[in-house]
């Protein structure tokens, strides 16, 4: 499945909460994004944007009758949606929802990776501007926590064509696995003994200026940090945080 430019190539972030105007408070004040109301969802939707009315992704309500938590998901970038949809299946993957069709943006669909983490596929209706490493606000590493790191990032090498660039040996915590394009995008590691109850996951994290300052503003607003903040390989610092409503997120500072 891979071997175009947009093949594999992340497009879209989404929040879905319980409570979209705090969750836009909350989020303008911890990474200093704005938003725009989307007229093209029969839905309130509204889109994140971060300095120079970039958009970076999109909020959203959890739709009644759903039983899932606040979270943060990914759209990976497909040709052809059905044929994504096909090879996904093929390597052990499951649909997760049917086919979502947004007039003049483009044809989406959830899916879930052989382990049970879940992400969608997104066939845009207009190519994509050039891929450019994350600027300030936007998403500068996706992060897989799971049961199988090495058959995970298999499975996702086969349909995206993300390849291991590198990898890191964290001790008893095991091998932090380093994967990407043309540049590191993200990681995958296995989950300790600790998180055996948490399913598995994808997290990601936001550039922002300064990571140390932006943990108070995090606590200040009825956030909750989780881990950290910590200085990681590279001289790079991160934190892991939770929204009000419950969200998981992480920030990152290069």
């Amino acid at each position: 499945m891979a071997g175009n430019a947009m093949q594999g190539r992340i497009l879209w972030y989404e929040l879905m909460t319980t409570d979209m105007k705090a969750a836009e408070k909350f989020y303008k004040t911890v990474v200093g994004w704005s938003t725009v109301p989307f007229d093209g969802s029969p839905d309130p939707y509204s889109m994140w944007m971060r300095d120079g009315g970039v958009p970076v992704g999109g909020l959203m309500a959890i739709p009644t009758g759903m039983s899932f938590p606040p979270h943060w998901g990914m759209y990976v970038g497909v040709s052809n949606l059905e044929q994504a949809t096909a090879a996904i299946e093929k390597a052990g993957g499951k649909v997760l929802s049917e086919i979502i069709d947004v007039p003049k943006i483009g044809r989406m669909r959830a899916m879930m990776d052989p382990q049970g983490a879940a992400f969608s596929i997104y066939q845009p209706e207009n190519p994509p501007g050039p891929e450019a490493q994350a600027d300030l606000g936007e998403v500068s590493w996706n992060e897989l926590m799971t049961t199988d790191a090495a058959g995970a990032l298999g499975f996702y090498g086969k349909i995206f064509g993300w390849k291991e660039r590198n990898s890191v040996d964290m001790g008893p915590m095991g091998t932090y696995h380093i994967w990407g394009r043309d540049w590191d995008l993200g990681g995958a590691m296995n989950k300790s003994k600790e998180m055996e109850m948490v399913p598995n996951h994808w997290g990601f994290y936001f550039r922002v200026p300064d990571v140390k300052k932006s943990v108070d503003v995090v606590k200040a607003n009825g956030g909750q940090v989780i881990n950290g903040p910590m200085e990681v390989p590279g001289g790079t610092w991160i934190v892991n945080c939770a929204d009000p409503q419950g969200a998981h997120f992480s920030m990152h500072n290069l």
